[in-house]
Parts: structure tokens; C-alpha cells; sequence
């Protein structure tokens, strides 16, 4: 059977707003899919919503579908989506009135169920991630267009793959051979060099979006259209299989997918081929991601410069403190930018974070908006700050619970108003622990030099709630045998001191030559608490791949 194309043409909410043409005019595809959500996306729509019920989507997916909706009927493309965000039966209407007004004939479907705010108080957005049956249902009734709201972002791939093949919820093999596609396609050109911790290997200045040619027993090859930019290696597609996982067993509500099965070749440029995948029942519950305001935020950065900048730093903390005795949560950060003799004033400078949340919007603007600006001329030599400071923000804190299957209303809603409901799955399994698998055999001893990591390990990092996942691979088998023994939980505490009062899990998986990591809780709230500098660990991996070990010469 021919291979189902399926591309990908946003990555998040804000992606590259020319991707969905590219795609579209760059080669052949059968399949144009757009990932819009995130967890803090969903609380972003969730306050345009209380603005205005008719809102929470994502409007820019609308301006681009403008100019490329005749392309995609020309050429036969579906388009599948999780754009509708909170409001998928408002995007889908705007859909089929834009198609009306430029004459197109299209026929648009949008899944349902998702949404159970109701059931949640208090909060802004309560919803299940969704598995691609919903999205089967839809292109099996014929629709050119199908509009979700919060689905798992490889429910993007699984349900047009399902609908195309006539996969049913038990071919968990197939299933989760997609759910991979569909992990390596859902960040856009993070599959294509972006973000790439070995971006210097090819020109990544403005890379190409990412596609699958996926076949029926569920295998593929990640690829891209020819001529676009970046480059598609085994490294970029291990780099995006590592992002926001954690451990070998990769859960969602279709299946549970074996990432400890997968296998990886490079079939030629640009081309990766993924085999092997393993799959299991889904486990019997569904994650419900629940996004609430958590209070309101300042902040102020007071720059330092030239020397005595901890006596500095000390001061305004200090005469600061009266101020900050009534908010309840105080945040300091010293970041020592300053360097001595420094040839600007800008690298004479060190740079100091005040972050104060308060569930009271007057104390966290009050705190900060009267008593920093009155040190102006009365604090440390020097005094001045990158921006005044504001009346304070809101800021969200995101959680998720679980409830089963059968808690849901799963449903597709065609274009014609029927609806076609989605029963749970039968069949069903607990989720447990992978046991470790065996590691390979230790290099020899032999001259060691003190290096960074990044030297022979790459490094992607990413946010899941108030965790932070750091995925680690090596490049070469020998560089593999040192850093499955080199690299531990205890090893990964020392290197990323913020880590070491907290829970950090090592996974290991060698199919992939790598080692995940989960830090518990460093993330605290979530994203949108913007708990700490790198709120959503992006750059977690890379300050990893800094550090300096003890490595084997031979590796260099």
C-alpha cells in the first residue's frame, strides 16, 4: 500500500505563519497537520474566553487557511488540527464560513468531549487529552478539514493514519508506530535541525517543516520537502524522541507506546527510518490537564555594576525588605554577568531578579511599583533597573488529574451536524515500570581529560507540568558504553545543583543510545507560573552538556 504523507506546519501557537504554504506548494502530502496547543497555551485561550465566550482558538491558524485553504483542495489535502483549543465547534463554523465566503466546497468536522471545566470550579480550562479516533471518525465521513480541541499532539498523526489504513483501537502495534510519527512531527522543525544541540552539522538558518511517510504496519520515514532548509538525521529525530518523555513506556489514550523498541537508520539524506515499535493497551485513564489563575506577579531586575556587587546585591535586599514582608511568595536570583576589567559597561554588569507573587493583585504591585522605584537615588552607586516594574500580572498554575475512559463524551461532529460518538477503549492496562534493561559493557580504563559533555553527548530538554524531562543521547556506541555508567541520577544531581534536593529518575534506552531524566518538581506550578528563570526547562539540557567530567580521551 502507498504511503500516507502526513506533514506538519505549526509547531505551537505563534509558529512561522508561511509554514502551512510552504507545505502545501513544497511537495506532495496527504495529510497537513497544525500543533497550536501547549499547557500554557490553553491558559492564554482560557482568559480570551472569559473576554469573550465566542473566543478560544486560535486565530491564526483562520488567517492562514485564508490564503491556503483553495491550495489544499486543489491538491487534495486534509487538514487536521488541534487549533479549535477551547472552542473547536466555534473555529469549525469560522471554517466553514470562510470556505463559504471563498467559494470553496469543503466539508469541516470537529471532535468533541474534551472539555470538562464544568466539572472542575474555579478553574479556567479543564480538559482530557483525547486520542485520533475522534479524527478518524471525521475523515472517515469525508471531511477536508477536522478541528480538535485538546487531543494528544500525536492524536494529530494516529487518527488520519487509523482512517487511512482501517487501524482499529486494538492493532496497539500500528497505533503506537504513528504515535512516534506523530512525537517526531508535533514540534515542527525542532525534527529538522531547530533546536538542535549539533545545529552546526548542516545550515538550520531557516529549516524546513517535517514529514512522515508512514505505511501501513505502522513504520515510516521522517522526512522533509527538497530544497527547504535544515537537515533530517538520526541525531534530530533521537533529539525530538527524547523531548517531554519519560521512560521507556510513552502513555496516551490510543496506546501506550514501547520507546525502549524503537529502531532508527538513516536510509539516505534527509531520510530516517523508524521500525520496531512496540505497542500495549492504553492505560485505563485519561490525563486531564487543569489550568487556573494562581494569583499575580512582579518583577524588577536591578543591574550591578563594577565591583562590590554582592555588597550591592545585599542592600537592596535589605532595604527592600519591608516592603516584601506582606507577599507571600519572594523570589531573589544573582546572576553574576559582570566580569572584571570588562571592556563595556554592559559586561562590567551583574544582573539581579526580584520575582514576588501574591494572590492579592495591589500587594504584588505595591511590593514592587512604589518601594523599588523609591530607591532611585538612594541605594547602591550605580542604581538603575533594565524596566520599571508594573502593577502586576496575572499568572496561572497548571496540574493534571486523571479520570477513566468512560468519563468522557468523545465524539466527532460531521458537517452535516450528525454526530458519531467514540466508545472507550476495551481493552485497557495498567501502567508500571520498564525494568532496566542491561548496560553495555564499560569502556576500558584508560586517559581521561576534563571536558564538557557536550562534546560527545547531545542534550533536548523540556517542560511536563512542574517536571522537567532532559534527554541525553551519545553519538556512537563507544561514547554510548561511557555514558550509560558515567552518566547516573546521583552524577545528573551533581552536575544540575538546583536538582539535588529534589527526585530525579534515570531511564534508560538503548535502542536510542540515551538516558532520560525527570527532575520532580523543579518547575514548580507549571509554565505559566514562570517559576524559575527557564520556566519551561528549554535550555536545562544544554546548561547539562556545559558541565565538565572526567572523559575517556578516546571520545575526543
Amino acid at each position: 500500500m502507498t504511503p500516507l504523507r502526513i506533514g506538519n506546519a505549526s509547531g505551537f501557537y505563534g509558529d512561522r505563519f508561511d509554514a502551512m504554504r510552504e507545505m502545501l506548494t513544497g511537495g506532495e502530502l496527504d495529510v497537513l497537520t497544525g500543533d497550536y496547543l501547549a499547557e500554557l497555551t490553553m491558559l492564554i485561550l482560557g482568559r480570551d474566553r472569559l473576554k469573550d465566550p465566542a473566543a478560544g482558538y486560535a486565530r491564526t491558524f483562520l488567517r492562514q487557511l485564508e490564503e491556503c485553504l483553495g491550495l489544499a483542495h486543489e491538491r487534495g489535502v486534509r487538514i487536521v488540527t488541534n487549533a479549535g483549543g477551547l472552542n473547536p465547534a466555534g473555529l469549525a463554523d469560522a471554517v466553514t464560513q470562510l470556505a463559504g465566503r471563498l467559494g470553496i466546497p469543503v466539508r469541516v468536522a470537529h471532535v468533541t468531549g474534551d472539555d470538562l471545566t464544568a466539572a472542575y470550579p474555579g478553574t479556567l480550562a479543564a480538559h482530557a487529552y483525547l486520542g485520533g479516533f475522534g479524527i478518524a471518525e471525521g475523515l472517515r465521513a469525508g471531511a477536508d478539514v477536522v478541528v480538535t480541541g485538546r487531543v494528544t499532539d500525536a492524536a494529530l498523526v494516529t487518527g488520519p493514519a487509523a482512517a487511512h489504513f482501517g487501524w482499529t483501537p486494538q492493532d496497539h502495534d500500528r497505533l503506537a508506530g504513528a504515535v512516534v510519527a506523530g512525537h517526531v512531527l508535533e514540534c515542527g522543525a525542532q525534527a529538522t535541525g531547530g533546536n538542535y544541540a549539533f545545529f552546526r552539522d548542516g545550515d538550520v538558518r531557516r529549516p524546513g517543516f517535517p514529514l512522515a511517510e508512514l505505511h501501513e504496519d505502522g513504520g515510516c520515514v521522517i522526512t522533509k520537502h527538497p530544497g527547504t532548509g535544515g537537515f533530517v538525521d538520526v541525531g534530530t529525530v533521537t533529539a525530538q524522541l527524547l523531548y517531554e518523555t519519560a521512560g521507556a513506556r510513552y502513555a496516551g489514550p490510543d496506546v501506550t507506546t514501547r520507546l525502549d523498541t524503537v529502531r532508527l537508520s538513516q536510509e539516505g539524506p534527509d531520510r530516517v527510518r523508524i521500525e520496531g515499535v512496540r505497542g500495549e493497551a492504553p492505560p485505563p485513564t485519561l490525563k486531564v490537564g487543569l489550568n487556573r489563575l494562581g494569583g499575580f506577579r512582579n518583577e524588577v531586575v536591578f543591574v550591578l555594576t563594577g565591583l562590590d556587587v554582592e555588597a550591592k546585591a545585599a542592600l537592596v535586599r535589605e532595604q527592600l525588605e519591608p516592603a516584601l514582608a506582606e507577599v507571600s511568595d519572594v523570589r531573589w536570583e544573582l546572576a553574576r554577568t559582570d566580569r572584571p576589567d570588562a571592556p563595556t559597561e554592559e559586561t562590567a554588569s551583574a544582573l539581579l531578579r526580584l520575582v514576588v507573587r501574591d494572590p492579592d493583585q495591589e500587594v504584588a504591585g505595591r511590593a514592587l511599583s512604589g518601594a523599588a522605584v523609591e530607591l532611585a537615588l538612594a541605594s547602591y552607586p550605580g542604581f538603575h533597573v533594565l524596566a520599571p516594574p508594573g502593577k502586576g500580572s496575572p499568572y496561572g498554575v497548571f496540574e493534571d488529574v486523571y479520570v477513566p475512559h468512560g468519563g468522557v463524551d468523545h465524539g466527532a461532529v460531521l458537517h452535516d451536524g450528525r454526530r458519531i460518538p467514540v466508545p472507550p477503549p476495551q481493552d485497557t492496562r495498567a501502567l508500571d515500570d520498564v525494568p532496566e534493561p542491561p548496560l553495555p559493557e564499560p569502556l576500558p580504563p584508560g586517559p581521561v581529560t576534563r571536558a564538557p559533555l557536550g562534546l560527545v553527548a547531545g542534550a533536548r530538554s523540556g517542560d511536563k507540568g512542574g517536571n522537567a524531562n532532559v534527554g541525553v543521547w551519545a553519538r556512537t556506541d563507544d561514547a554510548w558504553r561511557w555514558l550509560a555508567h558515567e552518566l547516573t541520577a546521583d552524577r545528573f544531581r551533581e552536575l544540575i545543583p538546583e536538582s539535588r534536593e529534589l527526585t530525579v529518575v534515570r531511564h534508560v534506552l538503548p535502542n536510542l543510545r540515551a538516558l532520560d531524566f525527570v527532575v520532580e518538581g523543579i518547575l514548580g506550578a507549571g509554565v505559566a507560573a514562570r517559576h524559575r528563570f527557564d520556566p519551561q526547562a528549554k535550555a536545562l539540557g544544554e546548561w547539562l552538556r556545559s558541565r565538565h567530567l572526567d572523559i575517556p580521551e578516546a571520545l575526543l
